[in-house]
């Protein structure tokens, strides 16, 4: 394991800074409230002032490091041990305590049980369901599961259908979530029973697709997938002319599942998709569930009911597994599903203390994090995801996190789910699939990505042109700008591009028009070209 980074000395490198890609050599002084370390320090570290000098970043602030991987020696440090908000940096945070305290061929567990008699072809008692947290159960799934209860011959079940989600609490959202996020889909519910819509495995969402009708005035069409009766649909929307602009919106009201689509699509126009958060979604398994126990011919006489524990000594009619952790990761951080974050605290919860909330979740993440060597004394972590406005960490202390796990036997399967510069694939690329190519970094960098509006970071690894590989965090906050990715992009393609003779500062791009909407993660936007 690295030394503390506040024990490692710093590196003094005499660096030429050069601008964009001309060798045209500056006359550099400190910006006003530049580390007096840094200032120090040549070459490096003023290429990386003059990045964070850009305009964008008047009356922001900043808090980056550098250091080499294999020793832990910091090359570079700007108010390092500022406390700013990381956004879903923090899911660095969580995916690696998950890999530690869970283990990386953990599995979730979604169960058909019964404390009933069989007789015959009829099951005379209740048919639990039971979940332990699985944030990738697709209704698929659900369906093999209702199978595997039709091949033990029952085909009525006297009783009702119970939905046992107490393996986690009741509390559904996080701390300081935004309330104008509660139909967003990255701001789902959390729940030990869930349903994940489609293969990004966005739980406790479902997707609804509007069809324009032949003509102007007609009313659209409105699909949900998957199929369920649990949302309503309130069609409210109107086809416009052929070419015309749309102002299709769809929403669900706050405390039900009416989901209202309004304004327009033009004729002629692709469906437009939308991902919406259900209301309650122990309630939504328990539907797609019962919905597949039909399709296989079993019959429940009974109704619903929700949240109430399996009886002990219940026997298994039917188990889903879920991928191991191992996978699970390359969803889950490629794309920053916030979800999967919240579902895995939870999980660590159960499994330190029996208790699967938030709060005994993150003890044990931050007691991870101190036999890590990170100072968790020096920072506040509030959920797994990072859409919380209250965390705050320093990347002094997200770098110590970097150093430390490359040691761990998970490293690899952990390395593998960081996004990857300029990877076209959504499931290697990520989150930074558009970002640096054409450059040193392209294909080099590995990175968490993080997005709130007035805060952004990026935070990973990165090889010199010597092969040396070098650790960074960089935590942008409270800028008014539009965006300020470019920024972070110019610091690790000036770190790609040195070596141990100079250091290149790449001239921040204002990419403004081509990033569209940056105040939340790019994947979680749906962008083709996230």
């Amino acid at each position: 394991m690295s030394r503390p980074l506040g024990r490692m000395r710093t590196r003094a490198l005499a660096l030429p800074l050069v601008v964009g890609l001309a060798a045209t050599v500056l006359t550099w002084s400190a910006p006003a409230g530049a580390d007096p370390d840094a200032a120090a320090r040549p070459g490096l570290a003023e290429a990386i002032e003059t990045i964070l000098a850009d305009p964008r970043m008047d009356g922001g602030a900043a808090s980056v490091l550098v250091a080499e991987a294999d020793s832990g020696e910091v090359l570079y440090r700007h108010e390092a041990g500022d406390r700013l908000m990381p956004a879903s940096n923090t899911k660095l945070v969580t995916s690696a305590a998950a890999a530690e305290l869970l283990g990386t061929d953990h599995r979730f567990t979604t169960e058909a049980l019964t404390a009933g008699a069989q007789q015959g072809s009829v099951l005379r008692g209740d048919l639990y369901l039971r979940g332990s947290g699985d944030p990738t159960a697709l209704a698929e799934d659900y369906r093999k599961l209702a199978a595997e209860v039709a091949k033990r011959g029952i085909r009525t079940v006297t009783g009702r259908l119970v939905a046992d989600d107490t393996r986690f609490d009741a509390q559904r959202l996080g701390r300081s979530w935004a309330a104008d996020d509660e139909s967003s889909y990255y701001s789902a519910q959390i729940s030990a029973l869930t349903v994940a819509p489609d293969t990004d495995y966005d739980a406790g969402t479902v997707v609804v697709e509007v069809f324009p009708g032949a003509g102007a005035g007609d009313r659209p069409r409105v699909a949900v997938t998957p199929r369920t009766g649990y949302v309503e649909i309130v069609n409210r929307a109107e086809t416009l002319p052929a070419g015309q602009d749309g102002d299709l919106t769809v929403e669900r009201r706050h405390g039900t599942n009416e989901i209202v689509v309004s304004g327009g699509i033009a004729a002629g126009e692709d469906a437009a998709k939308e991902w919406v958060t259900v209301w309650e979604p122990t309630g939504y398994a328990a539907d797609v569930f019962r919905r597949a126990l039909a399709q296989e011919g079993v019959r429940v006489v009974g109704g619903t009911r929700l949240g109430v524990r399996t009886p002990d000594g219940a026997r298994e009619l039917g188990v889903h597994r879920s991928m191991p952790l191992k996978e699970l990761l390359v969803p889950f951080m490629k794309l920053s599903n916030n979800m999967h974050a919240e579902a895995l605290i939870k999980a660590i919860g159960y499994e330190a203390s029996g208790e699967g909330t938030w709060q005994a979740g993150l003890a044990a993440v931050d007691a991870y994090l101190k036999r890590a060597g990170v100072d968790s004394a020096q920072l506040r972590q509030v959920d797994g995801s990072g859409l919380s406005r209250m965390n705050n960490f320093p990347a002094e202390q997200l770098v110590e996190l970097l150093l430390a796990v490359r040691a761990e036997p998970w490293y690899a399967d952990w390395a593998r789910s960081l996004p990857v510069a300029c990877d076209p694939d959504r499931f290697v690329g990520g989150t930074l699939r558009s970002r640096m190519c054409g450059t040193p970094a392209a294909l080099n960098a590995r990175a968490k990505t993080g997005s709130l509006t007035g805060a952004s970071g990026l935070s990973g690894y990165v090889k010199d042109k010597d092969g040396r590989e070098l650790v960074y965090s960089i935590v942008l906050n409270n800028y008014l700008a539009s965006s300020v990715k470019s920024i972070e992009d110019a610091i690790v393609v000036t770190l790609a591009a040195s070596d141990a003779d100079g250091a290149e500062a790449v001239r921040p791009a204002n990419r403004r028009a081509a990033e569209g909407r940056t105040d939340i993660e790019c994947s979680w936007s749906k962008s083709r070209g996230c």
